[in-house]
């Protein structure tokens, strides 16, 4: 069997997803909480055990960027013993995680030249076509056969359910990040959409981008969505203030109805197939309860913003 090394969250997950996690042999520091009890971190991050605010974050990897140096690393020992055949990494984000350029010069001088997969999806079709090259490149083709056909009935349930119910599109806005505001790109309003919801502030298939507040303020979602990128809900918690002190916060469609919603970042802007059809079902759910109720299993995957104060 192949050895496959994965240097981004989502690909793991679907790794192990697709029941292919005994050939996967390293992983990096992010990656979900079950592959890294049984794998081990090849990519590190110089910001590993940091508490740092939103906006200090977004200071330091704006930084870096800007001055061209690299906030992850790579433990090229750990590696080289290792020996893997495939290593995937992506060139979607040089700011969530480590690209295929600092991968390149990492394996450079490894004894052993591994095939470096990028996977780099733009939309949920995209997402969906990175589970065949996953397993393609497992040798295991077949898997992402079974693994899609199974997602693909879970979203046409929903989907089927809102046009029977002739369920008519909510006015949403889902936000991948706090301080500053970015609204939501990529797949992500591909999953707005299918589960009954429009975000007229979203860049499908492209890239989130600061949001000005005034601009959420005029387009007054009925639904409001917060789900930074790799928070989970309490980490958001913690920050939800940022909101709440601005001006017309109080006066939002959504937070007058009770419509503000906290979810776990894994259900969007983490790639990974089947944790991103939870994402569909759960905001259907959030969407339509009329029509939909939220499976019990994802019930832990996000609380109402009331329950913030009590939190």
């Amino acid at each position: 069997m192949l050895k496959l090394c994965s240097f981004m969250p989502a690909v793991t997950q679907m790794i192990y997803d697709m029941g292919l996690q005994d050939q996967l042999y390293g992983v990096t520091f992010e990656c979900p909480e079950q592959a890294l009890k049984e794998k081990k971190p090849v990519v590190r991050c110089i910001l590993e055990g940091k508490n740092l605010s939103s906006r200090e974050i977004d200071a330091v990897f704006s930084a870096s960027k800007h001055q061209g140096k690299d906030l992850y690393y790579v433990d090229e020992t750990l590696l080289e013993q290792i020996s893997p055949d495939v290593i995937f990494t992506q060139d979607m984000c040089d700011i969530c995680q480590i690209d295929t350029a600092c991968t390149a010069a990492a394996v450079a001088n490894l004894p052993k030249q591994p095939e470096l997969i990028s996977v780099s999806p733009e939309s949920l079709e995209d997402v969906f076509r990175s589970a065949v090259t996953i397993a393609k490149a497992a040798e295991q083709e077949e898997r992402a056969y079974e693994y899609l056909n199974g997602l693909n009935h879970r979203i046409q349930r929903v989907v089927d359910k809102l046009r029977k119910a002739r369920a008519l599109p909510k006015r949403v806005m889902l936000m991948e990040w706090l301080d500053p505001i970015f609204n939501c790109g990529h797949w992500i309003p591909h999953q707005i959409a299918l589960a009954g919801g429009v975000d007229m502030l979203s860049n499908p298939s492209g890239d989130s981008v600061v949001t000005q507040w005034e601009r959420i303020v005029k387009y007054d979602p009925e639904i409001l969505v917060i789900a930074p990128c790799g928070f989970s809900m309490d980490r958001t918690f913690e920050e939800i203030h940022l909101l709440t002190k601005k001006k017309g916060w109080k006066n939002l469609q959504a937070v007058q109805n009770h419509r503000v919603f906290i979810a776990d970042f894994d259900m969007f802007t983490q790639s990974s197939a089947k944790t991103l059809v939870d994402g569909i079902e759960v905001l259907a759910g959030l969407f339509h309860p009329e029509v939909i109720e939220v499976p019990q299993k994802l019930l832990t995957k996000y609380k109402t913003f009331q329950m913030a104060s009590t939190h």
